[in-house]
Parts: C-alpha cells; sequence; structure tokens
C-alpha cells in the first residue's frame, strides 16, 4: 500500500522532510524511488519499489474537521474561529470532495458551511474571503435575507441555502 513517502532525498508527497524511519531491513536504497507497506507480512515495515506499480493507497486528510454538535450558523463560524481556523471554503471539485467525505458522517441532514449571502450586496461570499468562482448549488432559488450555505450530508452533496438560525453540523477547516 502507497503511504506518501517518495525519494528525492526521501521527503513525504507534500514536499515535507521526515525524520522517523521504518524500514525494513532487506532495505536496499536502489531498490526504488517510492515507499510501500506490506500488509501481509508479519512485521509491516517500509519497503522502497518503483512508484511506477500499482497499489492500493490510502489518503490523510487534517485539513477539515467534521463537528457534530448543531448550532447555527454564526455560532458554528464562532466555534471554528476559536478552536481551528474558519469555517470551511469550498473553491474547486478537489476541496468539494475532501469536505462531502466528511459531510457523510454528519448526524444532520446538511453542514454548514462557510457560505453566507449578503443582502445588501445581493451576492453570496465565503467568509474566508475567498471568490465563489467554484459552484455546487442544488438549485437556483431566490436568495433571501440570514441565509447561509450547507452541504447536503448525503445523496450528491449539493450546496443548499438554509436560514442561518437553523441548527445542524458543520465543518472547520484547520489549517
Amino acid at each position: 500500500m502507497w503511504f506518501g513517502l517518495f525519494r528525492d532525498t526521501w521527503k513525504w508527497s507534500d514536499g515535507s522532510g521526515f525524520s522517523f524511519r521504518d524500514w525494513d531491513e532487506s532495505f536496499n536504497d536502489n531498490d526504488g524511488e517510492c515507499a510501500m507497506i506490506k500488509f501481509n507480512d508479519n512485521n509491516h515495515f517500509w519497503k522502497n519499489c518503483d512508484c511506477t506499480a500499482e497499489k492500493t493507497f490510502f489518503c490523510h486528510d487534517d485539513k477539515v474537521i467534521l463537528i457534530k454538535e448543531n448550532k447555527t450558523w454564526e455560532d458554528a463560524l464562532y466555534y471554528c474561529r476559536k478552536n481551528y481556523i474558519d469555517l470551511v471554503t469550498i473553491t474547486n471539485l478537489d476541496e468539494q470532495r475532501w469536505v462531502q467525505e466528511k459531510a457523510k458522517n454528519a448526524s444532520t441532514p446538511f453542514v454548514w458551511l462557510g457560505l453566507r449571502y449578503t443582502c445588501t450586496l445581493d451576492f453570496w461570499f465565503w467568509v474566508s474571503n475567498e471568490v465563489v468562482g467554484y459552484k455546487n448549488w442544488d438549485s437556483e432559488k431566490t436568495d433571501e435575507c440570514d441565509m447561509s450555505g450547507a452541504m447536503k450530508s448525503g445523496g450528491q452533496h449539493k450546496w443548499v441555502k438554509q436560514m442561518d438560525n437553523q441548527t445542524f453540523n458543520f465543518i472547520c477547516s484547520k489549517n
């Protein structure tokens, strides 16, 4: 199974270095450019092999967290800002996929996002100041005051407009 370590003086796939090493005793620095774990061994040590070999893999996402507490949009915003960074912002399909994976575990039908509507200026905005370029709306209903954006926790995880006094789980960005 691939786990994100590759060789360019051995570093993690996000570019960071590492100091912990758990190589198999048969480790040969010339055997390959990527690291893997072979789970059918009893020892589960790291091995290196060719990066083009097809292997299963796992991804680790620590950028967002689902909070399984029911809060209004504003209370969720304050909670995220106090304990993490902010309510989550989604600017592309990849971020949408990460967030919807978290949303699947929600205990409410929707999860709050950092998406807000301003009546005064008549547009939607992310609280992180990102432009709302990427959109995944379920439908284009009339925008009203006191509305915020939420994601359906099931189905196709489309965005919906909800009155911000409703209480739902929510997703915070961690970095």
